[in-house]
């Protein structure tokens, strides 16, 4: 795997001979790079790690156990920009070679290839605000002066919410020279608490092959708890409308319906000439039209509607709308 100008290798330590019998002595490791497509030598290796453990059981049987310790090494080899810079669109080809007790070795490894591209420092500036519209994420845009042939750049947006190994994109981004770039993240979830990064991808483009990417160093991780404080849209186009038949009277209202996607419902208030408005309904109002039956003949009425979300937040009222009861 890499990660800007690093490339990480992990193999597992070998627990058999060529011989079939267990490992009594393992030496140092050569770390094997080459920009040729299949790597037929190790050459001038670009690094060496230490002679890594030997595996328990192995250490103690001439044959290997089903049980035997696999163990893991690792070595993190650091790509100059010269490397990547004269090879921009070529691919490096790495093994391993574990050497013996007569410090020789015993093969290579299986090859893996990663591309010799060079990255871009993560975007300036990166913030993550939480509103009412969303989490607004935000840094200084850039000019993608690096264009060189067969490469391509753009924005990455990352979020994982913590306690969690998973994370989700959240978005890319071609590169701009905007004073400030700007998106908003509506795929979290309210109480929750989230880790937002952002990177600079590079993607290695050549005709016939398949798209290859690496992304360059990450923005400072900016933690965001995701607190619902925010009410929902104030409700609009409140009309009251006077209907009776009979001895039942009573006003109409209906209004447009509220969007927002956690809404749980609304509240009705009304008030008479110089009085203060009261709430009028029990139980909170699941669609945008109520029936106020508790009304006298004679009498001006002033209504409002305030609309509820799912956490408790409420807007404020909209603007009021009257009837008279003849």
């Amino acid at each position: 795997m890499r990660k800007a100008d690093r490339v990480y290798l992990t193999w597992s330590v070998p627990t058999l001979t060529t011989d079939r019998q267990a490992v009594r002595y393992l030496g140092a490791t050569r770390i094997c790079r080459t920009l040729e497509t299949v790597m037929t030598q190790c050459g001038n290796p670009v690094g060496e790690s230490p002679a890594p453990p030997i595996p328990p059981r192995a250490a103690d049987k001439k044959k290997p156990s089903s049980t035997t310790q696999i163990l893991q090494a690792s070595y993190t080899d650091t790509l100059s920009p010269q490397l990547q810079q004269q090879n921009p669109t070529a691919m490096l080809t790495y093994a391993v070679e574990v050497l013996n007790s007569s410090n020789r070795g015993a093969g290579l490894s299986n090859q893996a290839k990663v591309a010799a591209a060079p990255t871009l420092p993560p975007p300036e500036g990166f913030t993550a605000k939480l509103t009412g519209e969303g989490v607004v994420l935000s840094w200084k845009g850039t000019a993608d002066s690096h264009q060189i042939p067969g490469l391509s750049h753009r924005y990455r947006v990352y979020r994982r919410e913590v306690g969690s190994t998973n994370e989700a994109l959240v978005a890319e981004l071609p590169l701009q020279n905007e004073s400030e770039m700007r998106l908003v993240d509506h795929g979290f979830e309210w109480e929750k608490t989230y880790d937002y990064r952002a990177t600079v991808l590079t993607s290695v483009l050549e005709p016939g092959k398949p798209e290859v990417q690496v992304e360059g160093d990450d923005t400072p991780v900016i933690r965001v708890f995701a607190h619902d404080i925010f009410p929902p849209a104030v409700p609009s186009g409140l009309e009251a409308v006077f209907s009776g038949a009979g001895q039942q009277l009573f006003v109409d209202l209906i209004w447009a319906p509220d969007t927002d996607a956690d809404l749980a419902g609304y509240n009705i208030y009304r008030h008479e000439e110089g009085g203060k408005a009261v709430k009028i309904n029990s139980d909170l109002v699941k669609t945008p039209a109520y029936r106020d039956a508790r009304v006298a003949q004679g009498k001006k009425y002033f209504y409002s509607v305030s609309a509820i979300d799912l956490r408790g937040n409420e807007s404020a009222r909209s603007e009021e709308t009257s009837e008279t009861v003849p």
